[in-house]
């Protein structure tokens, strides 16, 4: 694979978490292609975060549901591309993510092999999940010639997504928030129920932050608006912002707490973006395979014997993995963290 094209098209991804770690591969991009223009196809939904990364130049809207096969979206915009890009990388593995940089006609058309897509693709990579055991590691290794991925090693660019100081001020004035410092909690998480920390414990956690002088901003889509509701529920200065702000805003008013607890889940990943130290809650899930790509983070992990079992739903229906991480581990870490914030001496 040359690296001298000028003008790159990159396939994005579906899932916020998984386009935020994109950002590492549009960076090497970047610093491997002086001069080149990137554009990156990807769905509505994404705008707002992809025009808070500096390296892409160009947002391309599919307007095609998730799942959704969309022959005549795809068929539209490839049109609109033809003559546009030297070079395409197809992040998804799926057979119809392939589509559109094929009927655009697109020269080099690079990514995984996966779902019978032979020809829709001129370079087809064979996954080694053994060097590339991270999801960020696959998507940059697409923008790197071959035999450097093949040795294994090569430099994973961190995330950060650009703040708005100006939207942050209105946001702090439309959702009333105090000047106490802030704490984010993200309760959700898409996958599913496995992945998300009880409620009641963000909530207990919650109160003990509010009565240490913090601030609580409950952060999601909103389908977490319940879960929300039911952490602020009886608690001054707390607020429930599940479903009340765009993406882009959780964006800058993340940036504006102090600490944040989170699932391992989207938001998880635009949090480590801002550069917010994170307390990242897994339990289904691997913090190897999907961790916050940052150095400011408290992984809470218990790694059962049955964990990670990457299931929706717990298979052996107890959920311990996330039942047994109790709020007072996670506080006391945060307790330690606001006194070296503070410039307290904390010994180890």
């Amino acid at each position: 694979m040359a690296n001298s094209a000028k003008r790159i098209l990159v396939v994005g991804p579906s899932w916020v978490g998984d386009m935020v770690m994109a950002q590492s591969l549009f960076i090497t991009l970047k610093a491997r292609n002086p001069g080149a223009t990137l554009g990156v196809v990807a769905p509505a939904w994404s705008k707002p975060i992809l025009e808070r990364m500096p390296e892409v130049d160009d947002v391309l809207p599919l307007a095609v549901g998730h799942g959704e096969f969309g022959l005549a979206s795809r068929r539209e915009l490839a049109a609109r591309l033809r003559g546009r890009f030297d070079r395409a990388i197809v992040l998804p593995r799926s057979w119809k993510a392939a589509l559109v940089p094929f009927m655009a006609r697109i020269p080099e058309r690079i990514g995984f092999l996966g779902e019978h897509r032979y020809g829709l693709l001129k370079e087809r990579r064979k996954l080694d999940k053994q060097v590339l055991d991270q999801t960020v590691k696959r998507f940059v290794s697409l923008g790197l010639p071959l035999e450097e991925v093949m040795q294994g090693e090569f430099e994973i660019p961190t995330p950060r997504l650009t703040i708005d100081r100006n939207n942050l001020v209105n946001l702090r004035l439309t959702h009333a928030l105090s000047s106490r410092p802030a704490i984010g909690m993200m309760p959700g998480a898409e996958y599913g129920p496995a992945k998300q920390w009880p409620l009641g414990y963000f909530h207990a956690l919650a109160a003990r932050l509010i009565k240490d002088g913090f601030e609580v901003r409950v952060f999601g889509g909103p389908k977490d608006h319940a879960a929300g509701e039911s952490i602020v529920n009886g608690l001054p200065h707390a607020h429930n912002l599940c479903g009340k702000t765009q993406l882009a805003d959780a964006v800058d008013l993340l940036a504006d707490c102090r600490q944040v607890v989170t699932n391992d889940s989207g938001l998880m990943h635009v949090a480590a973006a801002v550069g917010v130290r994170i307390h990242a809650l897994y339990g289904s899930s691997s913090p190897a395979y999907t961790p916050p790509l940052t150095d400011n983070a408290v992984i809470h992990y218990l790694a059962l014997s049955c964990s990670p079992c990457f299931k929706r739903t717990c298979p052996l229906g107890h959920t311990n993995c996330l039942n047994d991480l109790g709020v007072e581990q996670v506080y006391q870490a945060m307790s330690v963290d606001s006194q070296r914030a503070n410039g307290v001496n904390v010994s180890a």
